[in-house]
């Protein structure tokens, strides 16, 4: 099931794998490095029906970490095109670029260095921004509340950032609604306390986001594809529940989102969620059939026969899988080859099957 294609707009996915957004936090003043350029050749020869360029930050502030990758000026724009062609010289599998603003979870240590750990002043922190004045978690700083311009000024950050995708050529662009960021804090009432049009009830908490939603959508090109990582539930009392991700899935789809890629947790450091093998499948399935949305579901999907099924009784269109291709970028084709489809296997790799 998982090597049947799918047709999103005017762009044929060859598989239902798509290799996630995966942070690298290896870039140099926003730019894409030769790490990222070695990183995602070894990923567009996975053989997966996308590939997903990490979370890119639409402004400096919008970084989780000093190395992030971010898109708002020219000489970014410049070192992502040339990252683009280089790719697309290699093999013509679709590129996606997911965009974002980090928000409280923002001013960060690279995880390797200290993981979940804010930077301190020597470290040349910045200051973060939040729909509300609550610090992320204990031993935070206090992120400031943002004001009704600079939130109308994200929101131009954002449309800017896709103007800038659109021209580079990128197949799909993807808001990025999920993972404790800034559109997902504005979602969630734990981290939205707001009283005026932004907040205080569903509706204007998903205002922020759908104003973005609309603004992508008038310059994103029409027979490109366009969609949104969202968070099926925060898995925390007083959070975000499916019902309101179901909400949320259907104005997207009114303002013309082709997919949502469906993860959950985040918006704190510590939940109630409990990581097992596919342990997201059950939310997606109830938003797909809810929406009638397509669908693109993450977590621990690593095994071929969860995968099928996964595809087979309907609980997504689409897989997403990140860490898997870091330790084992032949997972596709070594599927292919217990599935017997081994025309799908390079010729160049036959002989290490």
């Amino acid at each position: 099931m998982i090597f049947k294609k799918l047709k999103i707009k005017n762009i044929t996915l060859k598989n239902r794998i798509i290799v996630s957004p995966m942070c690298q936090y290896s870039a140099k003043n926003g730019c894409p490095t030769t790490w990222h350029f070695s990183h995602l050749e070894k990923l567009i020869n996975t053989g997966a029906g996308m590939v997903m360029i990490e979370s890119t930050a639409v402004n400096n502030s919008g970084k989780i970490t000093h190395a992030d990758l971010c898109l708002s000026n020219n000489n970014q724009e410049k070192k992502f095109k040339k990252l683009k062609t280089h790719l697309n010289n290699i093999n013509k599998t679709p590129i996606g670029i997911q965009i974002s603003h980090a928000g409280r979870k923002g001013s960060s240590f690279i995880p390797w260095i200290k993981s979940n750990t804010p930077l301190m002043k020597k470290n040349k922190a910045w200051q973060t921004f939040a729909p509300s004045s609550i610090k992320r978690f204990k031993g935070w700083p206090i992120p400031k509340a943002l004001k009704k311009n600079e939130i109308l000024n994200i929101i131009k950050d954002f449309k800017n950032t896709a103007v800038r995708a659109k021209r580079i050529g990128f197949e799909c662009l993807e808001l990025h609604m999920a993972h404790g960021y800034l559109l997902h804090q504005f979602l969630s009432p734990i981290s939205n306390l707001r009283k005026d049009e932004f907040g205080n009830n569903l509706t204007n908490r998903m205002s922020f986001s759908l104003k973005i939603s609309k603004e992508v959508r008038r310059i994103w090109p029409k027979n490109k594809i366009l969609g949104a990582r969202i968070t099926a539930t925060d898995h925390l009392p007083g959070g975000i529940s499916i019902k309101d991700s179901i909400f949320l899935v259907k104005k997207l789809k009114e303002i013309g989102f082709d997919y949502v890629c469906v993860s959950s947790g985040g918006i704190l450091p510590k939940t109630n969620l409990k990581f097992k093998k596919g342990f997201r499948k059950n939310f997606s399935k109830k938003i797909k059939k809810e929406t009638s949305m397509i669908t693109r579901v993450s977590g621990l999907i690593s095994d071929l026969n969860l995968a099928n099924k996964i595809i087979k009784e309907n609980f997504a269109d689409l897989i997403a899988i990140g860490r898997t291709f870091l330790s084992d970028p032949m997972w596709i084709y070594k599927a292919a080859k217990k599935s017997k489809k081994n025309k799908i296997i390079p010729p160049q790799y036959m002989r290490g099957f």
